[in-house]
């Protein structure tokens, strides 16, 4: 992603912290080692069509190994996940939040599938219905990237996700002549 030089900084800033984390989410919650993460980037639109999917446990079953979520229903996971502080006892409960941050900022449409159950993400509203059944987690979005955002804020200022990104992905001299 960091060769479409027509994404805005800031939003590839806030994009990095939040698919880490999602695919982090694959690594410690599915039970599964792998997972897939697909990108396209489509220019004319300044859209950017990211899937990660993987064929583990699911979020239910993920957030059951929490006593506090055991009784939750399909349908409520899902709703659940997105919020702040949600977690099976393994992580924080922060990924898929400030993910969900995100959508609020840039995006066009989140669609989060496990099990028998998706919730969407469009326009502003979020629904959650029954659908085919898909073994673990798929997550779909649709985010605009030509507007600048301030990736902190996505973050709830926990992180310097600015920051994170220049180091990681930003050459110094690079950095240098932006200024």
């Amino acid at each position: 992603m960091t060769s479409h030089f027509e994404i805005e900084v800031s939003v590839l800033q806030a994009l990095s912290y939040c698919l880490y984390e999602m695919m982090d989410n694959v690594h410690i919650h599915s039970g599964k080692p792998l997972g897939t993460a697909i990108t396209y980037y489509d220019k004319s639109d300044k859209i950017l069509r990211i899937l990660i999917a993987d064929d583990g446990i699911g979020i239910k079953a993920s957030l059951a190994e929490n006593e506090k979520y055991s009784d939750v229903t399909e349908a409520e996971a899902l709703i659940l996940c997105l919020q702040d502080t949600i977690t099976d006892g393994k992580g924080m409960g922060f990924g898929l939040y400030t993910t969900a941050k995100l959508i609020e900022k840039i995006g066009k449409v989140f669609i989060l599938h496990s099990g028998g159950h998706k919730l969407i993400i469009k326009d502003g509203e979020t629904s959650c219905l029954e659908n085919g059944y898909w073994q673990g987690t798929l997550i779909y979005m649709v985010i605009g990237t030509a507007n600048e955002i301030d990736p902190n804020q996505v973050v709830d200022h926990r992180v310097d996700a600015a920051e994170e990104y220049n180091e990681t992905f930003v050459e110094t001299e690079e950095l240098e002549s932006l200024w």
